[in-house]
């Protein structure tokens, strides 16, 4: 017999970690004005529904799942919502985490909101053209910045440096 706290608590804990995956939050402040903007029938159009759930909704793609993981190649990973260029390649490591991960954006490239839903605080990313929510950043990432940007691949494209 499953004791019943066990029981209850996994039960909590479900109902916490499903809206993440799935996108059902509630909006943070990236609400406002930006360079590029749409109609929420208009970015239905632009982007894939996991696209959508990711840069409109704030949703979180499962960890491993991104192509963008394994990406080694020298170039730039853009914003598939504005393709605004975001990271360099440069700036990409293994963090472990399931995410592609970055120690800096590019200037001017991103900004940020604190983020204090499923009971925490966090620092969400978002495109700084036109919105979109990346991620997060946290503090324990490599030199020379001690950051790592925990960015969802499918908010982000590659284009590869031309040879």
């Amino acid at each position: 017999m499953m004791n019943r706290r066990i029981f209850l608590a996994g039960g909590a804990l479900t109902l916490a970690v499903v809206p993440l995956a799935v996108g059902i939050r509630p909006a943070l402040a990236t609400a406002g004005t930006f360079p590029v903007s749409h109609t929420e029938g208009e970015w239905r159009k632009l982007l894939t529904p996991e696209q959508y759930n990711i840069l409109r909704e704030e949703g979180t793609e499962y960890p491993g799942s991104s192509p963008l993981l394994n990406e080694h190649r020298k170039g730039t990973f853009a914003c598939v919502g504005c393709d605004q260029a975001l990271f360099s390649s440069e700036a990409k490591f293994e963090s472990g985490t399931g995410w592609p991960s970055f120690w800096a954006p590019l200037d001017n490239a991103v900004g940020t909101v604190r983020d204090k839903t499923l009971g925490m605080v966090r620092v969400a990313v978002h495109c700084a053209r036109c919105g979109g929510h990346l991620g997060h950043v946290f503090d324990d990432g490599p030199k020379p910045t001690g950051l790592r940007y925990c960015m969802n691949g499918a908010a982000l494209k590659f284009r590869p440096v031309s040879a």
